[in-house]
């Protein structure tokens, strides 16, 4: 495997580089078994999460014990077809996901208040209405 070369040659690995990949376009009926046949090939996996529910579905993240298996799975399976769906596979990177689910969260929150706010009529009146 070239696992080992890289390992070997004791090469610098880019920042984003990690032990976590992202992969987007599954197939919606994809087994956890069928996953690990296709990215188990690249080395050990820790841990892989398949989403359920509609927003998530299409979408797993998958955990390698060793970060040049995750290289090497990300250099091989990126565009990778299965069932007529090419695979994007990324590098997990927590800050880019946590502020794309804390705006969604954000906008989910001033959606509700928006809503239910039961001072949303006196948003309507005049400044000096709402000082007295």
């Amino acid at each position: 495997m070239t696992t080992v070369s890289l390992r070997k040659q004791n090469t610098r690995l880019p920042p984003e580089v990690n032990r976590v990949l992202y992969v987007r376009n599954l197939p919606f009926n994809i087994t956890s078994e069928e996953m690990y046949d296709i990215f188990g090939k690249y080395g050990a996996i820790r841990q892989i999460r398949i989403g359920c529910n509609k927003d998530t579905k299409g979408t797993a993240f998958v955990v390698y014990e060793d970060i040049y298996d995750a290289k090497q799975a990300v250099d091989h399976l990126s565009g990778f077809n299965v069932a007529n769906r090419y695979l994007i596979v990324l590098y997990y990177q927590h800050a880019k996901m946590s502020k794309k689910f804390d705006q969604k969260k954000n906008e989910e929150e001033v959606a509700k208040l928006q809503e239910c706010t039961p001072l949303a009529h006196l948003q309507k009146m005049p400044k000096k209405t709402l000082l007295l």
